[in-house]
């Protein structure tokens, strides 16, 4: 007598919506979809570390202009952030994989060109990335030693041997907590959006309260006093306080590179790139009109405060009334810019995991592996962080070596932005929108985002005075020309270049998990393909 063959559930068979969108875009799911859509917001949100941010770059807008430049600098300049974010949010939900950049690049341009750009935007972006987290983990460290030495009334002094110490444990811990789980990573978002909101909430309600009456200012002078200290033209010295709120609300990848981690990305990403903008913008104006309120006519004595690039002469004025508040604030900001520092890193890790799928970087082979108990990239978390632990040597070269470093952050993620956003409308192809897009607004959003960041790009080159010595130059240019330099060099390098073997994003699915996840017309049933097409069903 035969026996019947055990009927299996036509739904366990079939692929949830998200893995069926990421193996039209060529991959297999390989990460568990633990972020939800919430969750990916607060990533997006407390990735930008709003307050600490701001207390770090006032030495950007203070001496541009004063409370003018603080409040209506970051006024003007938010748009601008949030049309490059509505730009990117367009191209995550058409392709929502954590290559973002470099795969959007390469699908969208032509294929004269498309492997070249591919490569240079996935190298800015990697680059740009670890940057990002030696420099949220410098920063990070150089809060603690503040709050060592306001504790010591100033008697403390670090030398670079215990800041680097600091750093290295900085990041040796992140190494460790971002080699967690996914489902660990994700429910931590919520902690560490909470913290961030709290602190922007406590500075905007309780600031004021705090503030002794003779550093309160009148509306006159917080919303309308033009202070330029640099020697500028009052004009450009307005435009580069600009730098503040680029820098602040900067990264709004960051949430794209969570793609294969989150579920219903192909509407979860979009919305957490804009929300996280808005939020921050909303956000970050209030705290500047409090800062501006609340900091005194002495604007001066701010800048020359050693404090400036860490919490703020103003809140430090406010710990030596003893009222608290500055005391609370810089242990916040030392557990805000921690987490910063956290997400920094899990961001990055999975760019290089994207990249070295692709077979993009050096030891590729090793980097693209899954450990199996925590279905993380380890490999490339750890990875990034001896990459980190390498930068931050460079303090001991020279603050400025380490700074040009850091500054590359910023110039770097903009040439990667611009690059996909413009192929797009540039180069002929069948761009297909997914669940985001804004219809006939794409194009005058892509142009208005596009021509921001180039102009900004240029402004991130000029020194912060007219007057410059070689100490005090901007090597922004330097840096970003040398790293594109050595990028473009090791792509056209003979025998071992790029140019004789980087084909752009290759598929990974077997021909298994091909059929299984998409129709055979959909997708060659090569096992390792290029991927030529950005389309979402």
């Amino acid at each position: 007598m035969a026996t019947r063959a055990p009927t299996i559930s036509k739904s366990l068979l079939q692929p949830s919506a998200d893995e069926a969108i990421l193996a039209k875009l060529g991959y297999k799911q390989e990460f568990r979809r633990e972020f939800t859509p919430l969750e990916v917001c607060e990533l997006a949100f407390s990735f930008t570390g709003v307050l600490p941010g701001i207390a770090a770059m006032l030495f950007y807008a203070l001496p541009n202009g004063g409370p003018f430049a603080m409040v209506w600098g970051w006024a003007v300049a938010s748009p601008f952030i949030l049309c490059i974010g509505l730009a990117m949010a367009e191209l995550a939900s058409a392709a929502p994989t954590s290559g973002g950049l470099y795969y959007w690049t390469y699908s969208l341009a032509s294929p004269r060109c498309r492997n070249f750009l591919s490569w240079i935007v996935g190298y800015s972006n990697t680059i740009e990335n670890i940057a990002g987290v030696a420099s949220a983990n410098w920063a990070c460290a150089i809060q603690i030693t503040a709050a060592i030495s306001i504790a010591s009334d100033q008697t403390y002094s670090t030398t670079n041997e215990q800041l680097y110490g600091i750093y290295a444990a900085l990041v040796l811990s992140h190494a460790v907590l971002v080699s967690l789980g996914t489902k660990v990573l994700a429910r931590l978002q919520g902690l560490y959006a909470m913290v961030n909101l709290c602190l922007c909430f406590i500075i905007i309600i309780a600031l004021p309260i705090a503030t002794p009456a003779e550093y309160r200012n009148s509306a006159s002078f917080a919303l309308g006093d033009f202070t330029n200290f640099d020697g500028w033209p009052s004009g450009f010295a307005f435009i580069l306080s600009f730098l503040s709120p680029l820098s602040v609300m900067g990264g709004y990848d960051a949430s794209v590179h969570m793609s294969e981690e989150a579920s219903n990305a192909a509407t979860a990403i979009p919305w957490a790139i804009t929300s996280s903008i808005a939020v921050s913008a909303v956000l970050g104006w209030g705290i500047n009109v409090t800062l501006a309120f609340c900091m005194g006519t002495d604007l001066g004595g701010i800048l020359s405060s050693p404090y400036r690039t860490t919490y703020g002469a103003d809140l430090v004025q406010c710990a030596r009334e003893e009222s608290g508040l500055g005391s609370v604030v810089s242990h916040c900001f030392i557990t805000s810019r921690y987490m910063v520092a956290s997400n920094s890193l899990l961001v990055a890790s999975r760019q290089t995991f994207a990249f070295a799928r692709d077979g993009a970087i050096p030891f590729s082979r090793y980097l693209y592996r899954i450990n199996g108990y925590t279905k993380t990239p380890v490999n490339t978390v750890w990875f990034d962080a001896v990459f980190v632990l390498v930068i931050g040597l460079l303090a001991f070269v020279s603050t400025q070596a380490i700074d040009a470093i850091f500054s590359i952050a910023v110039t770097a993620s903009y040439v990667s932005y611009i690059t996909p956003i413009t192929t797009r409308f540039v180069f002929k192809n069948n761009f297909k929108p997914g669940p985001f897009h804004l219809g006939k607004l794409s194009f005058p959003v892509a142009v208005i985002a596009v021509t921001w960041m180039v102009f900004m790009i240029i402004v991130f080159f000029f020194p912060s005075t007219p007057q410059t010595t070689a100490q005090e130059m901007n090597y922004t240019v330097v840096v970003l020309g040398g790293y594109m330099f050595l990028a473009v060099s090791w792509y056209y390098c003979p025998v071992y270049g790029g140019v004789h073997w980087f084909n752009g994003p290759i598929s990974n699915l077997t021909l298994a998990s091909t059929a299984e996840h998409i129709d055979g017309d959909s997708m060659s049933e090569k096992k390792e393909q290029r991927v030529s097409v950005v389309s979402v069903v």
